[in-house]
């Protein structure tokens, strides 16, 4: 039977087990994944639109890679075919792309290959689907656990856009019991469960992220439990305990967390952080690495990074790796942590104990994400921005910086306690200012946005429409657009909305920097949208922006979508005080939690009746109100510091020269022109007019203008 048939035997899916039976059939049920499968992100639009090209899905068990290729299969208008990697050869690949030539020459239909566990084909059988891929005879849907740049064919990956699914949270996970709770088909929703806290926090915290573990031991748990004598089936802590006893430690010899893991290791030990070095050497341990392979590395650290600092280092270690090897596992892990606080700025004393406390700690607080900055980039580059943002220790002044080596869960633990006497003694109150300042890194590092999920190919037409785009601008714009967008850190999968601009320049960085996410432009009038349109026309459109028309203190038409970044220019000048507090009392539905808002305000320190030194003063005064009604930054600081974000603003200015021209006079002066328009409420057309009369004499002079700019910027 296909893997994906809509004609399963209803009596067989009755008998599956339940994580089979609750699978999601649709995106809207899908449960995690916001940051590539959320409202108008591009994975999302693809698979709506019906446009996919070839993918890989890549990340731990258990957080819906085959599934979503479930979806695809569901949604697409393609024949949908599926291979697994484990059972699949030669001869079976060739007899799919044989049919897949034949539905498309005979009848035009495209043909989309899933391949599970894809990175178990040998190199050879990588090689044989890459021409057809290439050719679009077949386009490829992998799945895998591996890193595909470790895993995968380098020229299939080059083809494809990669995508990370992440371990699922602890809100998704109980978000996934609620559904086995309450769904009547395919779950226990006719059956009355009665799961306590505690029993369903253990079942989740235990899960570590994957699914279809903690559907699993719910399952064990409610099939393994007699219904009291209500006929309800009581599923307390105890019975959770005996249903999902012990996390995994996530770690696999030979893929990513191996190279990661060590990677940390070694540069928690160059950061002279030996708890972090304990933590990640406790991970190592525990997930049943070959100890000789970390002495092996420990002696290379002790060349590389401590050498004739301390000379000893090496020794030392030697000394460790002989004795490992003549008294063996258990006691030679007393050794081994011996080398490690040596050389991460210890020295040999009782303290090694505090390596029992970070495995005590492994155990306890399952916290195994490895900080993205610490993990190994040689082999996939920046794709996924691994090993970006790395302080590299020698770099600086003595040889030491703080940052953090920890996962985000664990900051400021304490595995190692100095002692007060020799070597270590000396260096006891060095390491205590270390971890204090490593500390007051932390903050820093979690104010960062999340990691690359996603990866592809670049295409060369887009980068060419963009800089056409940036050529038809001024040049003065273009460069307040790169010094205003030089401070936003944006992620491939980020959805953008950009408020109160009236052309593309200032949402071209994030055309360019989302190619897997979504930007959405929200403009008041109709015209601009006609007119970014036609500049749209060339660009595919899963890669053209979302226009909405829309003032911009409202958010209808936006369709629940969530977005991590908000971008507005000169947004809400003049609006009065109710629109500004009704703009962010919206922000909670429009933003995700961590989103940050990105607000740039350019205006005059003069207007046109001060510039030309008019003695109506009058005139004067209204341009000075009228400038100072349309700053509204300061009020919008005020409504967000309320609301409990963090604000800070930067603020310059810039002079520029103005020609005194028709066009210049038409800009201010027209019956359309705002300015003329506010200025005649307040105080008629007479002086109006009689100021457009001196613009007019002073035709083929120059101005000189002050422009102040002020950049908000506020983060949660």
């Amino acid at each position: 039977m296909d893997l994906f048939g809509h004609h399963a035997d209803q009596q067989l899916q009755q008998q599956a087990p339940l994580a089979e039976r609750l699978r999601p059939r649709s995106l809207d049920e899908f449960i995690g994944q916001d940051a590539i499968l959320g409202p108008g992100r591009l994975l999302r639009r693809a698979i709506a639109a019906d446009r996919l090209g070839s993918l890989i899905l890549h990340g731990p068990p258990g957080t819906g890679k085959t599934t979503l290729a479930r979806i695809i299969a569901n949604t697409t208008r393609c024949h949908f075919s599926s291979l697994n990697a484990v059972l699949a050869g030669i001869k079976d690949l060739r007899a799919e792309v044989e049919q897949a030539q034949e539905r498309l020459g005979r009848h035009g239909l495209r043909t989309l290959l899933f391949i599970d566990e894809v990175h178990r084909f040998n190199t050879s059988q990588q090689d044989a689907l890459l021409p057809w891929v290439e050719n679009g005879t077949v386009t490829l849907i992998g799945a895998t656990t591996e890193n595909p740049f470790f895993e995968v064919n380098k020229a299939l990956v080059s083809r494809s856009r990669l995508f990370r699914l992440q371990s699922l949270d602890q809100a998704a996970l109980h978000q996934v019991l609620d559904r086995a709770l309450s769904d009547h088909t395919h779950g226990y929703g006719e059956r009355s469960i009665q799961l306590e806290a505690d029993a369903r926090q253990h079942l989740v915290e235990v899960a570590a992220g994957d699914a279809r573990s903690l559907l699993n031991a719910f399952e064990l748990a409610v099939e393994t439990t007699d219904a009291d004598a209500s006929g309800a089936i009581q599923i307390t802590l105890a019975v959770a305990e005996e249903s999902i006893q012990q996390q995994a430690v996530l770690y696999d010899k030979q893929g990513d967390a191996h190279f990661d893991t060590i990677s940390a290791f070694i540069k928690s030990i160059r950061g002279s952080d030996p708890d972090a070095a304990l933590f990640w050497l406790a991970r190592m341990v525990e997930a049943g690495e070959d100890p000789r392979f970390i002495f092996r590395r420990l002696l290379i650290s002790a060349g590389e990074d401590i050498g004739l600092a301390d000379p000893q280092g090496i020794v030392v270690v030697e000394a460790c790796a002989a004795a490992f090897d003549r008294i063996g596992l258990p006691e030679g892990l007393y050794p081994l942590v011996q080398a490690t606080l040596y050389l991460a700025g210890a020295s040999k004393s009782n303290s090694a104990l505090g390596f029992f406390d970070a495995v005590k700690q492994l155990r306890q607080e399952k916290a195994q994400q490895i900080p993205k900055h610490l993990r190994d980039a040689n082999r996939d580059g920046s794709a996924f921005g691994d090993g970006v943002g790395y302080r590299y220790p020698h770099a600086y002044a003595d040889h030491w910086v703080a940052q953090q080596y920890l996962p985000n869960a664990l900051q400021g633990q304490v595995f190692y306690q100095p002692g007060a006497l020799g070597w270590e003694g000396e260096r006891r109150q060095q390491l205590l200012t270390h971890r204090a300042a490593q500390l007051a890194a932390a903050v820093e590092w979690e104010s960062q946005q999340g990691e690359p999920l996603s990866s592809g190919p670049d295409d060369p037409a887009v980068e060419r429409w963009l800089q056409r785009q940036l050529a038809l601008e001024e040049g003065r714009l273009v460069r307040l657009q790169q010094r205003f967008w030089n401070s936003i850190a944006l992620q491939r999968y980020h959805n953008v909305l950009v408020m109160g601009s009236r052309s593309l320049l200032w949402a071209l960085p994030a055309l360019s920097g989302t190619p897997e996410g979504g930007v959405t432009l929200q403009l008041d009038s109709s015209t601009d949208i006609e007119r970014i349109k036609a500049q749209l026309q060339v660009l595919d459109p899963l890669q053209q922006p979302a226009l909405l028309e829309a003032p911009a203190h409202a958010v209808e038409g936006l369709g629940g979508q969530r977005f991590e970044l908000l971008i507005g220019r000169n947004l809400l000048q003049g609006a009065n005080q109710q629109d500004l507090e009704e703009w962010a009392e919206q922000l909670e539905t429009l933003l995700y939690g961590g989103a940050e808002i990105h607000l740039m305000s350019s205006q005059p320190n003069a207007g046109p009746a001060a510039l030309m030194d008019s003695d109506q003063s009058a005139l004067i005064e209204a341009e000075q109100r009228w400038l100072a009604e349309r700053q509204t930054l300061e009020r919008l600081q005020k409504l967000l510091t309320a609301a409990d974000w963090s604000v800070t603003q930067e603020q310059w200015t810039d002079q520029v020269s103005l020609q005194v021209d028709s066009g210049l006079i038409t800009r201010w002066f027209s019956k359309q022109a705002i300015y003329r328009q506010v200025m005649e409420e307040q105080l008629g057309d007479q002086a109006i007019t009689a100021l457009k009369e001196s613009y007019q004499k002073r035709i083929g002079t120059k101005l000189r203008q002050t422009i102040s700019h002020q950049h908000l910027v506020a983060r949660r």
